[in-house]
């Protein structure tokens, strides 16, 4: 899905009517699309749903696994919850989009997402109660917490009422989202995972939101998760390389430190997606205004691209775990034990 040729070009100032429109026009587009797909999703063997917080989440933490998927043939849908109206804009000719300037990222972010969704091979991505529905919400404590239009601010039973609907059209067998601190503390990872947990609940009680579908119940529910090893091994790396744009500073040591890792033992599933490793990379280049190409990622790609960015991992959250592999313990595939 890309923007039409009357829609404003990335970087262009936008007046509230115009990126009113925008947004307009990518609903249509996204009808359109689900106008064309006209086929019972049953008829495909293997459904994937993922729930993110905002556009570029679903590429760092599980672009990888969403272009192997894709790639096999399953249907992979994403499911973004805000424009990420508040993201840091990285590129300076686009500062001006910032949310204290012009206010207008989240059309640009709209963009860079679909450009995204191609090179992973993504052809179902949507936005939670459609683009624009609920805003970011800025990191935890500041002022856009209180946004009555934020994601953290959203109702609780309308925002799940939204999920069980993808739900329900989509009927996936495996969900992924984030973990009950959204992974690192972002109130919309938060917020994400809590709708997208509930609506994993409700989708199959028919007595829950009836004019959202016919029941659908998920049989798999993920976390995503940063594994504790694999987060020593970008420590070490920063420290071996100290010239190299990192996230944090040289007094973490320990990935023990750091309290969105998670314990190895603790992971269950592995996903081996190094083929998809030149999709992963191409899809956050498309994030711009988010990623830098001279930061900390690219500089991870560039020191040990596929070891990094090559194998994500999850925690099963809901559901049985299927067969694993002998050598790590793990699940080598979220749809193992899916009939």
């Amino acid at each position: 899905m890309t923007l039409s040729p009357e829609s404003p070009s990335p970087g262009e100032r936008i007046s509230e009517t115009a990126a009113e429109d925008v947004l307009h026009d990518v609903e249509t587009q996204v009808d359109a699309f689900s106008s064309e797909l006209d086929m019972d999703p049953l008829d495909n063997p293997r459904r994937l749903l993922l729930v993110h917080a905002h556009p570029d989440d679903e590429t760092i933490g599980t672009g990888a696994t969403m272009a192997k998927y894709a790639h096999e043939g399953a249907l992979v849908t994403l499911v973004t919850c805000t424009l990420g109206e508040q993201g840091e804009v990285l590129v300076p000719d686009l500062e001006h989009l910032a949310a204290d300037k012009d206010d207008a990222l989240g059309v640009q972010r709209i963009d860079e997402l679909a450009v995204a969704m191609e090179a992973l091979g993504v052809k179902d991505h949507r936005f939670l109660g459609g683009p624009g529905r609920w805003r970011d919400s800025d990191m935890m404590g500041r002022e856009g917490n209180n946004d009555p239009r934020c994601f953290w601010q959203a109702n609780f039973d309308e925002a799940v009422g939204e999920a069980v609907k993808v739900i329900r059209e989509v009927r996936p067998q495996v969900m992924v989202t984030y973990d009950e601190n959204g992974g690192y503390g972002h109130p919309d990872h938060i917020q994400a995972h809590r709708v997208a947990v509930a609506g994993f609940e409700a989708a199959g009680d028919p007595t829950r939101y009836p004019d959202a579908g016919e029941p659908w119940q998920p049989s798999k529910l993920y976390y995503t998760a940063m594994s504790r090893s694999s987060m020593q091994r970008v420590i070490d790396y920063f420290r071996d390389n100290p010239g190299a744009p990192s996230f944090m500073g040289p007094e973490i040591t320990d990935a023990a430190d750091i309290p969105f890792t998670v314990p190895d033992e603790l992971i269950t599933a592995q996903v081996d997606a190094r083929e998809y490793f030149d999709h992963k990379m191409a899809a956050m280049r498309a994030h711009k205004t988010q990623i830098a190409v001279d930061g900390p990622f690219f500089a991870m790609a560039d020191g040990f691209g596929h070891r990094a960015w090559g194998y994500e991992t999850f925690v099963l959250a809901r559901g049985e775990k299927g067969e694993t592999d002998g050598e790590t313990g793990r699940e080598s595939d979220l749809f193992a034990g899916i009939q």
